[in-house]
């Protein structure tokens, strides 16, 4: 009998034990996969920023009007990281160890991604960043994946183009002026830049930096307007841009070509703002809209993105930002559905062997992270009329001059023939 009663008692032991297990399973699978991610959503990277996390958010829906991943729902966690890139290394770590979601994505930008990085490896997470710029020269992490495409060529994509559209010129101008804000990103473009412009037998005639606090640009403008450098190539953030192309079209700063890398100049916003002021500068994007960028599924994100944007306050058309954040949700989606998986080797494994079809085309990852091949555009502002935003919307006033595959109009050469435009 008692015998019978031990039996029983261990029967029931293992039933209940099952049962538990069960519903143990069942409910980590009822729970959603989160999904972290740090940005700047207050500071001077707001309106990167926010442009991202809503790229981020019609992604999430998406995903879960067609059930989820992996049969569970998908949450986003996210934190401002206030544009404070010491504020960083806490928000991933917070992201890792107390909301313990099961993968990250982010930060935006250069100076927001390198502090986050020894929080990332630590932890052996795999992450896939915005819009920084040759991170894995300095850390070699192979979790880490890039959506900015400067492919092979790093920081230098900010300078090749522009600089080979301004050797293609005749007669090929001759000088060169350089000024860089002294902050990680500018310095680095600029210091390619200079080499971008020696391989090309351009001669250095102004060469500065400036605290990144500067707000009165004209006494450096003035400087370089008296070298009488043919080629004036700008690295420098948005509030930055405002001044400094204030500042030339005041005191008529007339290269023959101006521009660089200008990241203020990507917000639309600042395009509107700055008007025919803009005409002649040469830049480079990451993305703009174009007949040549037309790719599945860009259509139906834009439009979703602009319908909301004002309720959002964010950048009214969003061509700079937005599609690289959605295409990053893309690839993360693919490849936890193609390996069935949450685990951040098996995904860094599928994500380095495949080529992706997004919003902003195919992606193929190279062994650092990077695209495998660049594909940076240099543009031209064109003709453009003040206070008009719908002007933006379709390309026609900010073409794409290189590289040559994807080119959608003529340079208007020197600077002031644009100017008359």
């Amino acid at each position: 009998m008692l015998k019978m009663c031990q039996n029983a008692l261990r029967a029931l032991a293992a039933a209940l034990l099952l049962s538990l297990t069960a519903a143990t399973g069942a409910l980590a699978q009822s729970e959603p996969i989160k999904v972290g991610v740090g940005l700047a959503l207050t500071g001077a990277g707001a309106p990167a920023g926010k442009m991202i996390l809503a790229s981020l958010e019609l992604w999430r829906d998406d995903v879960n009007a067609k059930g989820g991943l992996l049969g569970r729902q998908v949450e986003l966690v996210h934190y401002d990281d206030q544009s404070n890139p010491s504020n960083v290394p806490g928000v991933y770590t917070k992201l890792i160890t107390v909301d313990k979601v099961d993968l990250l994505m982010g930060p935006y930008a250069t100076n927001f991604t390198a502090p986050a990085m020894p929080t990332i490896i630590q932890n052996n997470k795999m992450t896939i960043s915005f819009t920084a710029i040759g991170i894995n020269r300095h850390f070699n992490y192979p979790r880490y994946f890039s959506m900015v495409p400067v492919g092979p060529d790093g920081v230098d994509s900010f300078s090749i183009g522009f600089f080979e559209v301004a050797a293609a010129q005749k007669p090929k101008p001759q000088t060169v002026a350089f000024l860089a804000a002294d902050a990680e990103f500018a310095r680095s473009a600029v210091d390619a830049a200079r080499e971008q412009a020696k391989k090309r037998g351009f001669r250095i005639v102004y060469d500065q930096s400036y605290p990144p606090s500067t707000t009165d640009f004209t006494p450096m403008v003035r400087a370089i307007q008296a070298t009488n450098a043919d080629i004036v190539y700008i690295g420098a953030y948005p509030p930055d841009n405002v001044g400094i192309v204030r500042a030339a079209n005041e005191i008529g700063l007339n290269p023959k070509m101006f521009g660089g890398a200008m990241i203020g100049m990507l917000i639309t916003p600042i395009k509107v703002q700055l008007g025919p002021i803009t005409n002649g500068l040469v830049i480079v994007e990451t993305f703009v809209p174009s007949p040549k960028l037309q790719f599945e599924g860009l259509d139906s994100v834009m439009q979703r993105y602009q319908a909301k944007a004002g309720e959002l306050k964010t950048d009214p058309l969003g061509y700079a930002f937005v599609p690289i954040g959605y295409g990053a949700g893309q690839i993360l989606a693919q490849a936890v559905t193609e390996t069935k998986s949450l685990d951040h080797d098996k995904l860094t494994a599928y994500m380095k062997a495949t080529t992706f079809n997004t919003v902003v085309g195919d992606v193929k990852f190279a062994a650092d992270g990077e695209w495998t091949k660049a594909r940076q555009l240099t543009t031209q502002f064109q003709n453009v009329e003040p206070n008009n935003l719908d002007q933006f919307r379709t390309g026609a006033k900010q073409p794409i001059l290189w590289p040559p595959e994807y080119k959608s109009g003529e340079t208007i050469y020197p600077y002031e023939n644009a100017r008359k435009k």
